[in-house]
């Protein structure tokens, strides 16, 4: 089976969720070689577009992300990507999910964005802080 990367140059979109709870925990993107890399080693590798390189989840925090299951949507331009996560969260802002914002009232023009939850981890211990 082949994946389209031509729609994003060269890119595919990769929606990380929880395979036991099920809960959308990160979306990131892939090229060709980050998708072999994630089949061959069992860890999920993302292309970084911001630093123009591979980079595997958890090489800096030990967060990694061990693949269970891929699926592709119907154009095969997306992969959903069940992981179990080894670690506490996977944002790198200290959160289980990157999802810990929500809209709040939903229903509103004046709405804001609020975090829902707490976080599972300081990310200054795992990162340093930024100065």
């Amino acid at each position: 089976m082949s994946l389209d990367y031509s729609k994003l140059d060269g890119l595919i979109p990769a929606v990380i969720q929880d395979a036991a709870s099920q809960r959308v925990l990160m979306v990131g993107f892939m090229n060709p070689e980050a998708f072999r890399k994630t089949c061959d080693t069992g860890f999920v590798t993302f292309y970084s577009r911001s630093r123009n390189k591979l980079w595997m989840k958890g090489e800096s925090s030990g967060h990694r992300l061990v693949v269970k299951e891929i699926s592709t949507d119907c154009d095969d331009d997306t992969l959903l990507i069940k992981v179990e996560s080894l670690g506490p969260g996977v944002c790198h802002n200290g959160y289980e999910s990157c999802f810990y914002k929500k809209l709040d009232p939903v229903n509103s023009s004046d709405a804001d964005w609020i975090e829902s939850e707490t976080r599972t981890y300081d990310p200054a211990a795992i990162y340093g802080s930024k100065s």
